[in-house]
């Protein structure tokens, strides 16, 4: 007698940006969520990476799941959990079509089992992608900003070198390597210093 078919299961996604902040409010509200339906849920979560990046560990894992066909139904707290990109989205959304997996995105009240959950998926993807290249267009202007009114951007140097002083000793033929021993700085800011 053959073995029974796989049933496909349902999957919660939870993503936290950085090592600082936890997953467990968005796993609360999707244990709830899943509870609530009589499901046995996985978890899949990935801490501390950006929802910039496609490729992410947990996620990567809930995709081999859903090509795999062990998956009737995603849920998610938000859509920016899943994806921070439209194209993202919209990837993700065809993907699970096409497997016949359901999305559920609770504070968002998107469930694409219905025609309006797929528009109102859409729509909020784009608004979504819209409001982070605002942020990021923010930024920029910020750092030109700063930058015109000749503020010091980035890293503060580590090693301050004297370039009269290091002139002096390369002209005395010392190497890069004992100039700055001398100058108690790293060789490499040495070699700034002197180009």
């Amino acid at each position: 007698m053959p073995p029974p078919p796989v049933r496909p299961g349902r999957q919660l996604y939870a993503r936290v940006s950085t090592t600082e902040q936890t997953p467990e409010n968005q796993l609360v509200a999707l244990r709830t969520f899943a509870s609530a339906r009589g499901w046995q849920a996985t978890e899949y979560v990935d801490h501390g990476v950006s929802g910039a990046k496609d490729r992410r560990p947990a996620l990567d894992a809930l995709l081999a799941a859903v090509r795999a066909r062990h998956v009737d139904r995603v849920v998610c707290v938000r859509l920016d959990r899943l994806a921070r990109s439209t194209r993202h989205l919209v990837t993700l959304a065809g993907d699970f079509e096409a497997l016949g997996v359901d999305l559920v995105v609770l504070d968002q009240a998107i469930d694409t089992t219905t025609p309006s959950g797929r528009l109102l998926f859409h729509v909020l993807a784009a608004i979504a992608e819209f409001e982070r290249d605002l942020i990021r267009d923010r930024v920029v202007a910020g750092l030109r900003r700063a930058k015109a009114q000749g503020r010091q951007l980035g890293r503060p140097r580590r090693h301050h070198v004297d370039v009269e002083q290091a002139r002096a000793l390369v002209a005395e033929g010392l190497s890069l390597r004992e100039i700055s021993r001398r100058l108690h700085a790293h060789p490499m800011a040495v070699r700034r210093a002197l180009i």
